[in-house]
């Protein structure tokens, strides 16, 4: 029993892992498809998103399995939770690459203008965040994770730096008002899967230490 209960947790990491670099590559091509106002990129992005919800399914489907017919306990059991808790925040952050995607296919139709503002920086930032959680969750890295959970801060100031910006802008180009409403809302996305990503974070943590960190911003310093 317990080689089968090891064996099937393995096959679970992989798909976990499978789909978090598929969540990856979405969130790259939808930054990419803002920085570029590549519409059919952002397409592509929004065209594949039910493989990523699919897959969500069957590893909920997967840990339910292994949680009946097993019953694991101690570490085993701390990771399926987390596992369940992980799944769910990936496939929000492939719904959140979606929203940005639809944000660079109408800015895709608009001229650029004047406007200056970009999401680069903080694109880049939510990225590294989300690799550096699934990196943590690969090699049980509870250091890293923690670091993840203090990064959250760096995005959240870059959100609000953000509305900052698109507000002065608005009072310079009135005109150009729908471009940077949906600059700001795909910032906000980006604040969100930062969010995410810190949930992921912390499950990794609880799933190693057994700790649960959340609400706890302490614990990241």
């Amino acid at each position: 029993m317990a080689k089968h209960l090891q064996r099937e947790i393995e096959n679970l990491k992989k798909k976990l892992l499978a789909l978090g670099a598929r969540v990856e590559t979405s969130v790259r091509d939808a930054t990419l498809s803002i920085e570029k106002r590549d519409a059919d990129l952002a397409q592509k992005i929004i065209d594949n998103d039910i493989d990523i919800d699919n897959t969500e399914v069957d590893i909920e489907e997967d840990c339910l399995k292994i949680l009946a017919l097993h019953q694991p306990v101690a570490i085993d059991l701390r990771f399926i939770v987390a596992v369940l808790k992980i799944n769910n925040d990936l496939e929000r952050i492939g719904d959140l690459a979606v929203n940005i995607a639809e944000r660079a296919i109408f800015l895709a139709g608009q001229p650029k203008g004047n406007i200056s503002i970009d999401l680069v920086d903080m694109a880049h930032s939510a990225q590294s965040m989300l690799k550096k959680s699934l990196d943590a969750l690969i090699n049980h890295d509870t250091e890293l994770a923690h670091k993840v959970c203090a990064s959250d801060d760096i995005v959240d100031g870059m959100n609000r730096q953000m509305y900052l910006k698109v507000q002065e802008a608005i009072l310079k180009n009135p005109e150009q008002i729908s471009t940077l409403i949906h600059l700001l809302s795909a910032s906000r996305h980006l604040e969100r899967i930062a969010d995410h990503t810190t949930n992921i974070a912390e499950d990794v943590i609880y799933m190693i230490e057994g700790q649960i960190i959340r609400h706890k911003t302490e614990e990241y310093k």
